[in-house]
């Protein structure tokens, strides 16, 4: 007697598909990081579309450094092409995850903004995200609303303590 492997449903695939583009290590990381790099790019930037620049052009070279390092952490073992392709694979949650934030800075020069207020609308666009992402990481935990409303806020709170942390850094 076979086993029979039923095909994901409609919903599993999209939950997948998500999972792995904003659920993801690498997307949580790359969502802190373009936030700080915007952050960071406020300080000597004369529009907003300098940021925008500035921060995706940063997280590109992130992301490529993802896709080095797990290219020559995976490629003994399974050729330098598989590992190429799962690095791009696993790193690709860094961009997917900026995506926001880079729509958030689109409309903010769309409507000339001050660089000031699209930076600040991006990290509060930074802290929605996280805190849905928080939201659900305690839903998947089964948590009561209570705890999931409390955790959806300290998630949110803690990825945006991260970016000013990175920004005093540099």
């Amino acid at each position: 007697m076979s086993a029979t492997v039923e095909s994901p449903t409609g919903w599993a695939r999209v939950r997948a598909w998500f999972d792995v583009r904003f659920r993801s290590p690498a997307a949580i990381y790359g969502l802190i990081v373009f936030a700080a790099f915007v952050t960071i790019a406020d300080d000597h930037a004369e529009s907003v579309g300098e940021v925008l620049v500035s921060a995706s052009s940063s997280l590109v070279v992130f992301f490529i450094a993802h896709v080095f390092a797990h290219t020559l952490t995976q490629h003994a073992e399974h050729g330098l092409r598989h590992a190429t392709a799962e690095g791009f694979r696993h790193g690709a949650g860094m961009l997917y995850a900026s995506v926001p934030s880079v729509l958030v800075l689109v409309f903010a020069d769309a409507a000339d903004m001050s660089v000031e207020d699209a930076s600040e609308l991006c990290g509060w666009s930074t802290f929605v995200v996280l805190g849905i992402l928080g939201y659900f990481a305690y839903a998947r935990r089964r948590a009561n609303l209570v705890m999931r409303l409390l955790g959806a806020f300290s998630t949110a709170c803690l990825g945006l303590f991260i970016v000013i942390l990175e920004y005093a850094v540099h």
